[in-house]
């Protein structure tokens, strides 16, 4: 459950799925590009109720990938990037859903599920860090054409994927301590990253200098895994010949939208803005002598092919020139730093993990017998042991000191209410149900050990995108899926 990178950023799509800008001088508009076609009408002969898509047992129809593709149509048009032919779309729009369809699947099968409050949390945490009222960024939802219920499902997913990315991919991912050692020396202990502490992320003055931040949009060719070497000749052509097409003057985002394999494709290939530190090294090598606007050449990854573009380089105090709301986990830049006094809490707890077997209520009614036993003298820490599904476990449960932003929101809000000694009722987690004991509270001066989180920050944010996405094409490569828009694609899995 002990998470450091619990407050991690959510992918930019959080706000770009709505097409959300606002004018003016609080937000520079996105330089405009060629003007957008106009994508053709679907083709008469398609049934409207036609099969697009067969995802393990779950049926994709043609109506739903229509009024999706309809959906990112207008959102295109929106950005300025030009429309691909309405087929191409479709089928962008197709492996999306797809994509989507596993992620739900998958969430479902582990019994995670997104409530209400959690949705309302993240609404607020937009608003906050774009420093807008919730009602301010709903009339900006509506402006741009979206609804906000569907602002709002789309924002129900988001956060599902990154419940999903935290259960599934964070636990394998592990920094040591040489690897701190050495990123530390390398960085002469300077680091340049966004501050997680005590206190709520405060912008720098305009005079500070904050750390370097870098913009990336990409075009990815994917490589299936254990293709032949005669088919990864083929999709190494393929990425030569749209590099070849940009550089001969193509819209960058015109030719991901209709030809990019990557997650963001229907942003124009926007990954979003974040310290250069942040992003692969593979990445961050393959850019660092490109001015803003340059293209990469090809760059091969254990995913495929990458042509990446600089979209803005800077310090964190000047606002990037994408004009997208922040998302919910972009983070300001760090105050200077010096002395920090924390407060830090000993605690532990009894973790029950949701599954389609455990459900929400089996869980939260075990942990109350727990905790009644607990009231009539069991011992905490024989009944984690015996109960708890954490690795702490064998440790009765003892997370030991935990340092503000260290555990997941709805973890550290609960641990926040308790006196030492007291026991949580039920609190919920996106790793499930837990009960929490707080031990002992102290106030320490964190600063070594700042240093040392935010080098495994930056060591983890480099790694954890490539292995979710590798998590995730091992997931399509486990399931069955059947697409009848782009048969091709299903070849491309084996």
């Amino acid at each position: 459950m002990r998470s450091l990178h619990a407050k991690r950023w959510l992918a930019p799509v959080l706000i770009s799925l709505a097409g959300v800008m606002l004018s003016g001088a609080a937000w520079a508009a996105k330089p405009a590009s060629k003007p957008a076609q106009p994508a053709a009408a679907p083709p008469a002969e398609q049934f409207v109720d036609g099969i697009a898509a067969v995802v393990n047992k779950h049926v994709i129809t043609l109506q739903q990938v229509n009024t999706q593709a309809q959906m990112a149509l207008a959102q295109l048009k929106r950005q300025n990037i030009p429309v691909p032919e309405y087929a191409v779309l479709q089928k962008q729009v197709l492996q999306r859903m797809i994509t989507e369809e596993l992620e739900r699947q998958e969430a479902e099968r582990l019994g995670i599920r997104v409530s209400d409050a959690q949705v309302d949390q993240a609404v607020q945490s937009i608003a906050q860090r774009n420093r807008i009222s919730v009602d301010t960024l709903k009339q900006e939802i509506q402006k741009s054409g979206l609804s906000w219920s569907t602002y709002l499902d789309n924002l129900r997913q988001e956060v599902r994927m990154d419940m999903l990315r935290q259960r599934t991919v964070d636990s394998t991912i592990t920094i040591s301590d040489a690897e701190i050692d050495a990123y530390l020396k390398s960085q002469g202990n300077g680091i340049n990253l966004p501050q997680q502490s005590a206190q709520a992320p405060v912008a720098p003055a305009p005079e500070q200098q904050g750390p370097q931040m870098l913009g990336l949009a990409q075009i990815l060719v994917a490589v299936p895994e254990g293709a032949p070497a005669a088919r990864v000749q083929e999709l190494r052509q393929k990425a030569e010949g749209l590099l070849a097409r940009v550089r001969g003057g193509a819209d960058f985002a015109g030719v991901a939208a209709a030809s990019s394999d990557g997650p963001h494709a229907l942003d124009g290939g926007e990954m979003g803005v974040r310290p250069v530190n942040g992003w692969p090294d593979l990445f961050v090598n393959a850019t660092k002598n490109l001015n803003t606007g340059e293209v990469s050449g090809i760059v091969q990854s254990g995913n495929g092919f990458h042509i990446l573009k600089v979209l803005t380089r800077g310090q964190a105090g000047q606002r990037p020139a994408p004009a997208q709301l922040q998302s919910m986990g972009q983070q300001s830049a760090p105050a200077e730093q010096g002395p920090m006094m924390v407060t830090q809490t000993h605690a532990r707890h009894i973790l029950i993990k949701t599954t389609k077997v455990m459900s929400d209520a089996k869980a939260e009614a075990r942990l109350k017998q727990l905790r009644q036993r607990l009231a009539n003298g069991d011992s905490f820490e024989d009944l984690a042991k015996r109960n708890s599904e954490d690795v702490t476990a064998p440790q009765g449960g003892d997370l030991g000191w935990l340092t503000p932003g260290e555990t997941v929101p709805a973890f550290e809000q609960a641990m926040n209410a308790l006196e030492p000694g007291q026991i949580s009722e039920p609190v919920k987690s996106q790793f499930g149900w837990h009960l929490i004991q707080v031990l002992e509270r102290r106030t320490k001066n964190m600063e070594k050990e700042f240093k040392r989180m935010q080098a495994r920050q930056v060591l983890f944010e480099r790694r954890v995108e490539p292995a979710f996405e590798d998590w995730l094409s091992q997931l399509r490569g486990q399931a069955y899926i059947d697409n009848r828009l782009d048969p091709q694609s299903n070849r491309n899995r084996r």
